[in-house]
């Protein structure tokens, strides 16, 4: 019996070391991933080039506000998480800084999936496919390739928060959930979805009642003080996506209360079930009726996301999917540990072993099924096809890019396509070649660096051709450098004190 012991000891340690191991590996792959499409310029002034500028200029003890938004920091979604962040960029600034952050709170959320797997009972090899399943959801790998984004370091903060409630760990739930919240400002309704969750259907009275208190209260003082007092009077911006229901966040809520009508055919129509198909095809198979109450914290990320004016945000490439992630895993999980099991999975497995009883090679344990449908949901929805796709389009040009880029040598105010955007944030002020908004004083710049061949999102080749043309004919500069449609211009002044830009 003692030897069996130390052997039941071993394993699960060896588990813990494998569990550690999967998530070091999945984080060097986001890693990669993600730096490897920054330096293919498919990065992007929103929403990669806003956050590394403010982390940026945090660090440099200068007021955080984004060029591109024209607005603090804390304006734009309260998110105060940035600061420590930016902690990081005393050490070195650098953009790959939010790359690493993001790749390794994607990963490491698998560690608390496992966590709480464990903690309802699934055998070892269960909580290893839990594992897995959360790290081959597809808008884990996708959002990690969508530039940055603070509500991922939320991510593996409210699966450990779930943990925390389970465990009744006091001082860490509370510690994880003030984290959420520093994370963006809408994470404040999926904090008050979690304490509903915990106060009312899992009996954590304690963590669900502060769960709501806090969430409640940041929520308020977000919208009616922080975002206002930095937008001069002006409310979220994401109220803009919901033009039919109101102007501000209470006309919102209000009108969805008085008049129900206005969602209903949003609800019911074809783009939500396209949206719910994406989302719950990926793991389905382990999805039971009797085991949906933790879908209670994900619904308002849910319905704010099918009653959006914005497709984007109701697919699995953006990052608005993101708060529903830990509680399918959770629901899963639910499903997994029941012990009269009623999920798809279970039933496919009992068919497939009535069929082969004979042939031991041919059994399928349950763990394996789960990794093999995961790992077919990744095929079919995960990105990873754009590395030799539209990730290629600017090649062409890849090298004078990088060339033009290497003669920018000072902290002067740029104005250059949303792709060069994010490689030159660290200054006070860009801005990126807009269609919608051209510069009314090109004066106001010490360098444009266009490129015809690829102008970039929200510009085009007639614009950007007009600028050429106009900066060309202008004696406040010079051009500089030009090599397959990659344009330099710089200020005369600018060139007196940086060495010689001969090719």
């Amino acid at each position: 019996m003692e030897s069996r012991s130390c052997f039941k000891d071993k394993k699960r340690l060896s588990l813990n070391h494998s569990v550690v191991k999967i998530i070091a590996i999945s984080a060097i792959i986001l890693y990669l991933c993600s730096s490897l499409r920054h330096s293919l310029f498919q990065s992007t002034a929103f929403e990669l080039g806003i956050y590394d500028q403010v982390t940026y200029l945090i660090s440099q003890g200068q007021p955080p506000i984004s060029s591109f938004l024209e607005i603090h920091h804390l304006g734009n979604h309260a998110a105060w998480a940035m600061y420590p962040v930016a902690l990081l960029y005393k050490i070195y600034p650098s953009v790959y800084w939010l790359f690493l952050i993001q790749a390794v709170a994607l990963a490491i959320g698998a560690w608390p999936t496992w966590s709480l797997s464990q903690q309802a009972g699934l055998s070892s090899r269960l909580s290893i496919a839990m594992a897995t399943t959360y790290l081959l959801y597809p808008v884990i790998f996708n959002v990690n390739l969508f530039d940055f984004h603070p509500e991922v370091m939320a991510l593996p903060a409210l699966l450990g928060a779930i943990l925390a409630a389970r465990l009744n760990r006091l001082i860490w739930f509370c510690l994880a959930i003030l984290w959420v919240l520093g994370c963006k400002d809408a994470l404040a309704l999926t904090v008050i979805a979690l304490g509903i969750w915990l106060y009312f259907f899992e009996k954590k009275r304690t963590c669900g009642a502060i769960a709501l208190v806090l969430g409640t209260a940041w929520f308020m003082i977000v919208i009616q003080g922080i975002i206002p007092y930095f937008k001069d009077g002006r409310g979220p911006g994401g109220v803009g996506r919901y033009p039919y229901l109101g102007n501000s966040i209470s006309e919102i809520l209000k009108n969805i209360v008085l008049k129900p009508e206005l969602i209903v055919d949003r609800i019911v129509s074809l783009k939500t079930l396209e949206y719910l198909i994406l989302l719950i095809s990926p793991i389905i198979l382990w999805v039971s009726p009797r085991h949906l109450s933790p879908l209670i914290g994900a619904f308002p990320a849910l319905m704010k996301n099918i009653l959006s004016d914005i497709d984007a945000q109701r697919d699995l490439i953006h990052q608005y999917s993101v708060p529903i992630v830990p509680f399918l895993m959770v629901a899963i999980i639910a499903s997994l540990s029941d012990q009269t099991p009623q999920y798809l999975g279970h039933w496919i497995i009992e068919q497939w072993q009535s069929f082969h009883e004979s042939s031991c090679l041919l059994r399928l344990r349950l763990d394996q099924l789960i990794i093999l449908w995961s790992i077919l949901g990744f095929i079919c929805l995960a990105k990873f096809g754009y590395f030799w796709s539209i990730y290629l389009k600017q090649t062409d040009t890849w090298q004078a890019s990088k060339a033009a880029l290497s003669l920018i040598s000072s902290q002067g105010n740029v104005l250059t396509t949303a792709n060069f955007a994010p490689h030159l944030t660290h200054r006070p002020k860009i801005k990126f070649t807009n269609i919608d908004a051209p510069p009314e004083d090109l004066g106001q710049f010490d360098y444009v660096l266009l490129n015809l061949s690829h102008p970039g999102w929200k510009s085009s080749q007639e614009f950007t051709m007009s600028l050429v043309k106009q900066l060309d004919q202008s004696e406040d500069f010079q051009l500089i450098y030009e090599q397959d449609g990659v344009y330099l211009f710089v200020k005369p002044i600018i060139l007196q004190s940086v060495p010689d830009f001969s090719e």
